[in-house]
């Protein structure tokens, strides 16, 4: 695993909020190209948003699913969980291509997405894509 993945699993875990938003680049870019109004630069949103997320969910768990080097992109597997301060459960899943840079990451493209647990099979998920059902 990156040395940097490493040590942003921990702060994240820990809930270290300074220890993460060190291990990011000041001018941090983040795309989530499924939801691109949702792109940001900069630190100090990141920090803001991970604020809101350690505040939101108290019991806040990352774990690391798998994580492979490839040159300065590192691509990652995650699942993130754990109890909302409003008593509802959370769980995100998915996938995060980091850009590092000399020890910090310094973008990121974001395709991490909430678990659904009751929004129907794949017949649904198609017929909601297509407005087709699939036949078999």
């Amino acid at each position: 695993m990156n040395d940097v993945l490493e040590r942003l699993l921990v702060a994240m875990n820990s809930h270290d909020l300074e220890g993460a938003a060190g291990l990011f680049h000041p001018d941090y870019r983040s795309e989530q190209p499924a939801h691109p109004e949702r792109a940001f630069v900069g630190r100090d949103q990141l920090r803001a948003n991970w604020t809101a997320m350690f505040a939101g969910i108290p019991n806040f768990k990352a774990e690391l699913l798998s994580s492979v080097d490839d040159g300065d992109t590192t691509w990652t597997e995650w699942l993130w969980s754990g109890i909302r301060d409003d008593g509802l459960p959370f769980e995100a899943r998915g996938v995060a291509l980091f850009q590092i840079a000399d020890g910090k990451i310094a973008a990121g493209r974001i395709y991490i997405e909430d678990v659904e647990r009751e929004t129907g099979g794949i017949d649904e998920a198609v017929h909601t894509r297509s407005g087709h059902r699939p036949r078999q």
